[in-house]
């Protein structure tokens, strides 16, 4: 087996070879140097020059000696395939793997799967002699909420599913409705695949209706692709549907929130604002938020998760809504500590 010196020499000139232009002028050696260090390799232009004059001998390369200094190229008319890839790629395989994978038709992901556990093994053999290779070491992507464990979809399930979202066809489906604990066997227009956290939500309309709707992938029992086209696919834009934010639940219009907050959370949403034209005014205690917001599900989750840092004072239906959870909430606290 090489060693990790001989692997690291191999990838070095490997990434070499592949920054060379097809034609002249062609790119200096300290050119080279910068892109090579860009890559995670700690080289010299002298070691540069080394590795160009020894790899001439075994691939068609030239040396532009028209001016100073010196272009390396491919030569003309040089048959030029280098399989593989970069760290960089493989980086970039290595960090998207995981998010790609519920969203990409099964057809296609045999066909990434050799790339990307060519892109693991690349940065796993590379570790010891290339920072570069070690950068997934170094970060990583927490989510903000309350980590979950992702539910379980069967492979048959999201399979079909992507089948019928690729083609562009109809599906017949069972589909488990937990808001009101029944199955359902609905007519399905497939429309779009989205991943939110942990959950994947496929985006429909149910026969004969035109609205539509999210179906969390977990809760389908049965799928079957049916032989008819999607209706409505041509009307329905992805970007503006992401935008209206639907994907918050719940209603969609915008309201006016207004709420007194506490100054610790003054200060953590100064940082990430609620919305683009938030305002934020100092009060003898606390401060007054304002803001634009979608009136959805998610916006009273994150209002309830404040405790008694946050009053809602603006719209007062909202209010009344967030007083009489807490107040239910207190309730119940009260009759388990008097058990």
């Amino acid at each position: 087996m090489p060693s990790a010196t001989t692997r690291a020499t191999l990838s070095r000139q490997w990434e070499l070879l592949r920054q060379l232009p097809s034609r002249s002028p062609g790119i200096t050696s300290a050119e080279l140097v910068a892109r090579l260090q860009d890559a995670g390799f700690p080289i010299s232009k002298r070691s540069i020059e080394r590795d160009l004059n020894e790899l001439s001998l075994i691939f068609p390369l030239e040396r532009n000696d028209k001016s100073i200094p010196y272009g390396w190229h491919w030569a003309a008319n040089a048959c030029i395939e280098l399989r593989g890839i970069s760290i960089s790629e493989a980086l970039s395989l290595a960090l998207v793997e995981e998010a790609v994978r519920p969203l990409l038709p099964s057809s296609m992901l045999r066909v990434l799967d050799p790339r990307f556990s060519h892109a693991r093994q690349k940065l796993e053999h590379l570790s010891g002699a290339n920072k570069a290779a070690r950068w997934l070491d170094k970060v990583a992507s927490v989510r903000a909420d309350m980590t979950m464990q992702a539910p379980e979809v069967p492979d048959s399930i999201l399979e079909t599913l992507q089948q019928a979202l690729l083609e562009e066809y109809q599906l017949h489906c069972q589909y488990y409705s937990a808001h009101t604990d029944k199955v359902s066997e609905l007519t399905l227009n497939p429309l779009a695949l989205i991943q939110r956290g942990q959950i994947s939500y496929l985006i429909a309309t149910a026969a004969p209706y035109s609205d539509i709707r999210q179906f969390a992938v977990h809760r389908f029992r049965h799928l079957r692709v049916l032989g008819s086209a999607t209706e409505g696919l041509r009307d329905f834009d992805l970007q503006a549907y992401l935008r209206s934010d639907a994907l918050q639940f719940g209603d969609t219009d915008k309201i006016e929130l207004q709420a007194w907050i506490s100054d610790n959370l003054a200060r953590l949403v100064r940082e990430t604002p609620l919305s683009a034209d938030m305002q934020l005014i100092k009060l003898e205690q606390g401060h007054c938020l304002r803001a634009t917001v979608s009136n959805s599900w998610q916006l009273r989750w994150w209002l309830l998760s404040q405790g008694d840092g946050l009053i809602v004072e603006q719209p007062l239906t909202l209010r009344q809504q967030m007083a009489e959870t807490l107040s239910n909430a207190a309730a119940q606290y009260q009759a388990a500590q008097q058990a």
